[in-house]
């Protein structure tokens, strides 16, 4: 069989799957059974399925008719212009948190703190933008941190970047010019209502933390000022309903310069705030 016949079946299981977008994952899938990257994929799909192939396309496709998302099969994901590992201990990179990666570059800064990394793809991004920059990751998972551990190792940035495991600032120590987060903000109530992609594959403690969904915005709001230098800043991704309640939260700790940074479809995605400036500050300005 020619890949473009192993391609027209596979996209029609995956649409008589249910699978929004069958024809993009089935390429893409193609191309990883192949083993070649998906923007080869136009030259090879005249050519016979080689030895293999199709069994791996198979597994891939079953699995994508399960909802098992794309990046979890291929375990990689792009981000900020790089691959990412991705498994099923570590939320997908989503295009939206790119907006707080780049509002982050907006200024610079030597010393950074990323609370609940994940794959890294937050700290990895900026430390590969900032080359004079070191930074620390934080996650609960003891896995997650593995695999953002693995990712600054490949992407190039491991000299510059410790991970630590720790619940938000419980195991931290020193002082930073950044703090960024992209914590699990899903109410419990909304839990139900998410596509199968998310809620059956990704980890659960990643996507909610309960209740309200604003239980780690109180957690990090608390915790920050200790962990801050005094004119360093914040930057909190967040729900698309979530704004005002994070704004609040940041200023009842007394962070200034408060904004809400809207991302390309026009929701509220990213809070920033800075701490007041004191005389006795070294931080950047």
């Amino acid at each position: 069989m020619k890949a473009q016949e192993a391609l027209v079946v596979a996209t029609r299981q995956l649409t008589q799957a249910g699978i929004a977008g069958a024809a993009g994952d089935a390429r893409r899938l193609l191309a990883h059974a192949l083993g070649i990257a998906p923007d080869r994929l136009t030259l090879a799909l005249q050519d016979l399925m080689p030895e293999g192939a199709q069994t791996r396309l198979d597994a891939a496709i079953a699995a994508r008719a399960a909802h098992q998302p794309v990046a979890q099969i291929t375990g990689k994901r792009l981000f900020w212009g790089a691959e990412f590992r991705v498994t099923r201990d570590t939320l997908d990179p989503r295009p939206e948190t790119e907006i707080l990666v780049q509002a982050a570059l907006e200024q610079p800064f030597v010393s950074l703190l990323d609370l609940g990394t994940g794959t890294g793809c937050i700290l990895i991004s900026l430390l590969k933008s900032m080359p004079f920059a070191r930074a620390t990751g934080t996650d609960i998972s003891a896995a997650a941190l593995e695999v953002a551990r693995e990712n600054a190792d490949v992407l190039g940035v491991s000299k510059r970047a410790g991970f630590v495991t720790s619940d938000w600032f419980a195991s931290v120590n020193g002082r930073f010019d950044l703090i960024v987060s992209n914590p699990p903000y899903i109410a419990a109530a909304e839990m139900a209502a998410l596509s199968p992609d998310v809620r059956n594959w990704e980890p659960p403690g990643a996507l909610s933390p309960g209740g309200d969904g604003l239980d780690a915005y109180r957690a990090i709001s608390r915790g920050a000022d200790a962990r801050l230098m005094a004119g360093g800043r914040i930057l909190l991704e967040i729900g698309p309903t979530q704004g005002a309640a994070v704004h609040d939260l940041l200023a009842a700790q007394g962070f200034a310069k408060i904004a809400i940074l809207r991302d390309l479809d026009g929701r509220d995605r990213v809070v920033s705030a800075r701490k007041p400036t004191e005389s006795s500050s070294c931080a950047l300005s």
